[in-house]
C-alpha cells in the first residue's frame, strides 16, 4: 500500500507549485520576500485599500511629477484593491495530501498548513519546540507579533498517525487576502511526533475546517469565528482537489465557490456537531443490486419507519476529510469490494491490465448516490507499473471519504445551513 499521512480512528485522521501569499511568494519551501513585506495588517487593508510606497520618475517638473503622482497613486490603489483574494491555492503533494498558506501574527508570519476538514484547531510549530519535527519546520515567534495575545492554556491533540502537544494563545490569523480573523485562538506546539518530520510533512502545521463541538482546548473554530465575525460573502467555502496527473494543485474559496457547478450541485444534510459528516446508506458496483456496505441492508430495513433524525442517528456515518490522503471504512465491506474487483484484500494490490474491464462505485451518502470510475478509486504508480485501490480497512464504523473521493467531486461546505454540496469534477 501507498504510505498514508492519516488514518481515521475515532477522530478523523490528518494526515514545484509556485503559490502567491499577499507580500511572499513560496516557492518549493523557500521564502522570497516581496517589496510590501513589511506591510502590517490593518482594517483599511483588509478592506482593500493599501498603503503603497510611490516612487517618482527624476527630471520632471512640479506639475508632471504631480499629475504622475496622482495617475501611479490611483494605479496602484487599483492593483492593491484587484489583489484581494477569498482563495487559498493548494499544492498537491504526489496525492497524499494538500497544503497552502497562512499568516499569524502582526506582520504576518507566513506557515504552510493542511486545510483540514476532519479536525477543528489551528496549530503550527512554536519557537520553543524542539522535536526534530519542529526544527525542520517554521516556527511562530510570539515576541515577533504586536497582537498576540497568550492564553496560559495547554493543548494535546492525538491523530490516528501522530500526536502534537503545545500551549495556546490567540492572535491574526491571514488565511488569504480577504479573510482575516481577529483574535483566533491556535496552538503552537512544543512537541510534534515523527509523523511531522521532513520531508514526510512538508507542510508546517494544521488549520481546522471542522465546527467548534470538534476543536480541542474549548476553543471556537475557525469556520464558526468567521460565520460570527461575517467575513464571508457568504456562509461557505468551497474546495478543488486536482490530482497529479490533472492539474496537480488545488484551491479552497471563502465566501464562494465556483459557479460552473451551480446547477449540478447536490446537497446532503451534515450529522452532528463535530466534522462535515453524513449519513451512508450503502455502496454499489456498476448496476449491481448487492449493496457492500456491511449491515446496511438490516439497517435501512429497521429504520424505514423510523423519523427522519432517528433513522440519521442509526445509520452508518461518512466523514468527508481533505486531510486523508485515502478512503477509510470497515474491513468487512473494503474486502468485499476489493474481491469484487480482483484485488487483493490484505494488500489492496490489482493488475493494471484490468483497469479497463472494471465499473464504477457508487456510494449513497445522505441517501443520494456519488460515483466514483475505476481510475479514481484504483491509485496507477507509473513509476513502478504497479495499480492498488485507494481504500484501507480501519477497526471503526465511520467511513472517511478522502482526497481520492474528494478529486473526483468538487464539494462546497455551508457552515451556516450544515449542508455539503457535491458535483461530478468538471475536467
Amino acid at each position: 500500500m501507498r504510505s498514508v499521512v492519516g488514518a481515521a480512528i475515532n477522530t478523523p485522521v490528518d494526515g514545484g507549485l509556485a503559490a502567491s501569499f499577499d507580500d511572499t511568494m513560496i516557492e518549493g519551501g523557500h521564502i522570497e520576500k516581496a517589496s510590501n513585506m513589511h506591510l502590517p495588517i490593518t482594517p483599511d487593508n483588509v478592506k482593500g485599500s493599501f498603503k503603497v510606497p510611490l516612487y517618482l520618475k527624476n527630471g520632471l517638473d512640479p506639475e508632471s511629477r504631480r499629475k504622475d503622482r496622482i495617475k501611479r497613486s490611483r494605479k496602484m490603489k487599483s492593483l492593491a484593491e484587484s489583489s484581494l483574494s477569498n482563495i487559498a491555492p493548494l499544492t498537491n503533494v504526489r496525492d497524499y495530501y494538500y497544503y497552502g498558506y497562512i499568516g499569524i501574527g502582526n506582520p504576518p508570519q507566513k506557515f504552510s498548513v493542511i486545510f483540514d476538514t476532519g479536525s477543528s484547531n489551528i496549530w503550527v510549530p512554536g519557537e520553543n519546540c524542539r522535536s526534530s519535527a519542529c526544527a525542520s519546520h517554521r516556527r511562530f515567534n510570539k515576541d515577533q507579533s504586536s497582537t498576540f495575545v497568550p492564553k496560559n492554556q495547554t493543548i494535546e491533540i492525538q491523530y490516528g498517525t501522530g500526536f502534537i502537544a503545545g500551549n495556546i494563545g490567540s492572535d491574526t490569523v491571514q488565511v488569504s487576502s480577504a479573510v482575516v480573523l481577529r483574535n483566533q485562538s491556535f496552538a503552537m506546539t512544543s512537541v510534534e511526533d515523527k509523523t511531522f518530520d521532513l520531508p514526510r510533512s512538508q507542510f508546517d502545521g494544521l488549520f481546522g475546517l471542522g465546527f467548534t463541538g470538534g476543536a480541542e482546548g474549548g476553543i471556537e473554530a475557525p469556520v464558526d469565528a468567521m460565520l460570527r465575525e461575517n467575513i464571508l460573502q457568504d456562509p461557505l467555502f468551497g474546495v478543488k482537489l486536482y490530482s497529479s496527473n490533472n492539474k496537480g494543485k488545488g484551491e479552497i474559496s471563502f465566501g464562494s465557490y465556483d459557479q460552473n457547478y451551480t446547477d449540478k450541485l447536490t446537497w446532503v444534510d451534515v450529522y452532528g456537531d463535530y466534522f462535515w459528516a453524513t449519513t451512508m446508506e450503502g455502496i454499489f458496483y456498476g448496476d449491481e443490486s448487492i449493496n457492500y456496505l456491511y449491515g446496511a441492508d438490516k439497517i435501512n430495513n429497521i429504520t424505514t419507519t423510523l423519523p427522519p433524525q432517528a433513522k440519521a442517528r442509526a445509520s452508518r456515518k461518512a466523514l468527508l476529510d481533505t486531510g486523508s490522503s485515502l478512503i477509510y471504512g470497515d474491513p468487512f465491506t473494503l474486502a468485499a469490494m476489493s474481491i469484487r474487483i480482483g484485488a487483493d484484500p490484505s494488500t489492496g494490490e490489482i493488475p493494471c491490465s484490468s483497469l479497463a474491464l472494471l465499473k464504477p462505485f457508487h456510494f449513497i451518502l445522505g441517501g443520494k448516490p456519488f460515483t466514483m470510475n475505476p481510475d479514481e478509486y484504483i491509485y496507477h504508480d507509473e513509476e513502478s507499473g504497479s495499480c492498488e485501490v485507494q481504500w484501507m480497512p480501519v477497526s471503526e464504523y465511520l467511513w472517511v471519504m478522502g482526497i481520492p473521493f474528494l478529486q473526483s467531486h468538487y464539494s462546497v461546505y455551508n457552515i451556516k445551513d450544515r449542508k455539503i454540496g457535491l458535483a461530478r469534477v468538471i475536467n
